[in-house]
């Protein structure tokens, strides 16, 4: 894009809702012969003006830019940038999630033996200004937070975070690394996950756990059956103390 503006952050987000929703639902249907009904929901999420994230924007989004026109966009656009390698790229803020406007939806929908796709990317963030109105934001909410809240809301029975790898691991990369194959929340929390790739995960599996009682699974998307059937993944619980390893 350089003949005009860019979308707002909000409206990319709702689009990439419905763009990927859709590919989603038809990969799915094809699976299943359409014999389930589909729905694909775009999801407003509410985000705290006040959220202490967007008074330190990390996530970064959009392209790579050299220095000179990383800064002279951010002058002109009022962004943050930050170092991306030897480039540079915008960042924004990534506010905890507060509410899912369209949780009374997606449960109707549930409730009809529909499969709901829906809070893509964390949800579209949105919050309310000074008069009340809802309005989108320049921000970017964790998807695996934002899937916690939702499964939560839900009452679901298990909440799946599906990845590439099949467990959270501790040393990760080395020759030490050991698959973590249940934890309490406490315990998992204290080996201390890189932010940028499996913190998230396990800050949600452990926020889903505590809240409600139920189990948090942290697996491959490959092993979803075996993982459903407590064979697979990182089980996380508040069910016994301690962590055991693979």
């Amino acid at each position: 894009y350089t003949s005009v503006s860019t979308y707002p952050l909000d409206v990319l987000v709702a689009e990439t809702e419905g763009m990927i929703g859709y590919i989603i639902e038809q990969e799915l249907g094809n699976l299943l012969d359409f014999e389930v009904p589909f729905a694909t929901l775009l999801t407003q999420v509410e985000v705290d003006a006040n959220d202490p994230a967007f008074q330190n924007p990390t996530k970064p989004i959009g392209p790579v830019y050299d220095k000179a026109e990383a800064e002279k966009l951010a002058a002109e656009k009022g962004w943050a940038i930050a170092p991306d390698g030897d480039k540079f790229r915008r960042v924004v803020a990534s506010p905890r999630p507060k509410r899912i406007f369209e949780i009374r939806p997606i449960k109707w929908l549930l409730d009809k033996g529909s499969i709901v796709i829906c809070a893509g990317g964390g949800g579209i963030p949105t919050m309310y200004d000074a008069d009340k109105k809802l309005k989108g934001v320049e921000a970017v909410i964790d998807k695996d937070l934002c899937s916690s809240l939702l499964a939560e809301q839900l009452e679901a029975d298990l909440l799946v975070i599906a990845t590439d790898v099949n467990a959270a691991f501790i040393d990760y990369g080395k020759p030490t690394q050991k698959g973590i194959a249940e934890a309490h929340p406490d315990e998992l929390e204290r080996l201390g996950f890189a932010a940028g790739s499996m913190g998230p995960k396990v800050q949600a599996a452990c926020e889903f756990a505590r809240h409600t009682g139920k189990v948090a699974v942290i697996g491959s998307l490959a092993d979803i059956e075996a993982i459903v059937q407590g064979t697979a993944g990182t089980r996380v619980s508040t069910a016994k103390p301690g962590i055991t390893y693979r």
